[in-house]
C-alpha cells in the first residue's frame, strides 16, 4: 500500500497533471504507479507532447521516498482517492483531489467512517464582516454545533475565523480546508485555532502538497473541497466579487443546499448573500430554517441542562427573565451593574441561544420553564 501512496504523491506534487487527467491516466493504465511511470510514447497520446515532457523531467528528478519521509515526519496522513477513509461525499465530485493531506489526530471525525452521515454545514463569507455579519456567523455557527453539526470553513480572516473559533465554543469539532499546504499556517496570526482545531478532534485538510505557499489561484480549487465536504453552505457575507460566491456555485453543482441571511441592502457586504437569495438560495432568519430544511427535530433543553452552561452572572439573568421580559433599562436597574456590562452578557446568552429580543424589544428567554 505504500508503494502505491508514492505515486499518488508523486501526481500531487506534478500540477501539469490535475484530477482530471490523473482520472483519465489511472483508466488507461489501470493502476497509478504503471501511469506515473509510463513511457513517453503512451503518455504523449493521452496527454499531448509538451505535458509529457515536463512530467518526465519532473518524475526524473522528484523523489517519491524522501518525499514521503518528509511528510511522515511532519506528521502529515495522506489519504488517496482510492483509500476506503477517504471522504465519500469528496470522492463523488467530477474532480476529486488526488490526494488530501490532512493535520489532525488520530481521532478525528475526518477519519471516521460514517463521516457521510453525519450533518456537516459551511459557513464562509468576506474576510471583513460588518458587526452584523459576525454577529450571524457567530450565532449560527454556536447554534448549530451546539446541535451536532460539523462546521466546514476556510481559516481566512473574518467570517471563516468566526465560524470556526464559535463552533470550538460550542465544543463542537470543525474542518479548515486550505489554499496552502497543510503546514503552512495562513494566516499566521490564527496559528492557535489552527493547532485548537485539531486538539479537539477536528481537522486541517488541502489538496496541495505540504510546503505549498499561499498563491491566489489555489483558493478557488480549495472551494470546492469546502462545499463537497458540507451538506449545506452558508454565505454570511461578501461584496460582489466574492470567493463565497464561489463555494455557492460549487455547491450548487454539487446538489448542495445553499443558504443565505438577509442583509441590510446599505452594506457592501450584502451583495453576495443578496445576489444567492435572488438566485433562489434558501433565506435564512434562524438556525430552525436550516433544522427544518434537513427535517430535523431539535429537542428543547432542561432548565438544568441551560443554566448548567451559563456563568454566575449569567444565571442571575436568566432568572430575572423567567419571571417575565425585560427592557435593558429594567435590567440595569433589577441587576445594578453597567449598561455596557450587562449587554455583553446579553450578547453572549443570544449567542447560545437562550433569549431573544422579542417585537417589543424586549429580552426574554427563548423556552419558557
Amino acid at each position: 500500500m505504500k508503494e502505491e501512496i508514492l505515486y499518488y504523491i508523486g501526481f500531487s506534487h506534478f500540477y501539469g497533471i490535475g484530477p482530471i487527467k490523473f482520472s483519465l491516466l489511472k483508466k488507461h493504465f489501470k493502476t497509478v504507479k504503471q501511469a506515473y511511470l509510463a513511457k513517453k510514447d503512451d503518455l504523449v497520446e493521452l496527454i499531448g507532447k509538451n505535458l509529457t515532457e515536463k512530467f518526465i523531467k519532473f518524475r526524473q528528478s522528484f523523489d517519491l521516498e524522501k518525499k514521503y519521509q518528509e511528510i511522515k515526519k511532519k506528521n502529515i496522513i495522506v489519504l488517496t482517492v482510492d483509500d476506503e477513509n477517504y471522504p465519500q461525499d469528496l470522492r463523488n465530485i467530477s474532480d476529486p483531489p488526488i490526494c488530501i493531506y490532512v493535520k489532525a489526530l488520530a481521532s478525528s471525525i475526518i477519519f471516521d467512517k460514517n463521516f457521510s452521515d453525519y450533518l456537516r454545514m459551511a459557513i464562509v463569507g468576506t474576510r471583513e464582516p460588518t458587526n452584523y455579519g459576525a454577529q450571524i456567523a457567530r450565532k449560527f455557527s454556536y447554534e448549530l454545533a451546539k446541535a451536532g453539526f460539523i462546521i466546514v470553513s476556510g481559516l481566512a480572516y473574518g467570517i471563516d475565523t468566526i465560524a470556526h473559533q464559535s463552533c470550538l465554543e460550542a465544543g463542537g469539532q470543525t474542518i479548515a480546508v486550505l489554499g496552502c499546504g497543510v503546514d503552512v499556517v495562513y494566516p499566521a496570526a490564527n496559528r492557535g485555532l489552527y493547532e485548537k482545531i485539531i486538539e479537539k478532534n477536528g481537522a486541517i485538510i488541502s489538496e496541495f502538497p505540504p510546503g505549498q505557499i499561499v498563491l491566489k489561484g489555489l483558493f478557488i480549487s480549495r472551494n470546492r473541497i469546502i462545499s463537497a465536504l458540507s451538506k449545506g453552505v452558508m454565505v454570511v457575507e461578501g461584496g460582489e466579487d466574492s470567493g463565497s460566491l464561489i463555494t455557492a456555485r460549487y455547491a450548487a453543482s454539487q446538489g448542495k443546499d445553499v443558504f443565505a441571511p438577509p442583509s441590510p441592502i446599505t452594506s457592501k457586504m450584502s451583495a453576495a448573500p443578496n445576489i444567492l437569495l435572488k438566485q433562489g438560495a434558501q433565506l435564512v432568519t434562524s438556525v430552525e430554517d436550516i433544522f427544518e430544511e434537513f427535517n430535523l427535530k431539535i429537542t428543547p433543553k432542561k432548565e438544568d441542562e441551560i443554566k448548567n452552561t451559563l456563568t454566575d452572572f449569567e444565571k442571575e439573568i436568566f432568572e430575572v427573565l423567567k419571571e417575565k421580559p425585560l427592557s435593558i433599562d429594567d435590567l440595569v436597574l433589577k441587576l445594578q451593574r453597567p449598561i455596557t456590562e450587562i449587554l455583553n452578557y446579553l450578547s453572549m446568552m443570544e449567542i447560545k441561544n437562550i433569549i431573544k429580543k422579542n417585537q417589543e424589544n424586549l429580552y426574554e428567554l427563548i423556552v419558557n420553564f
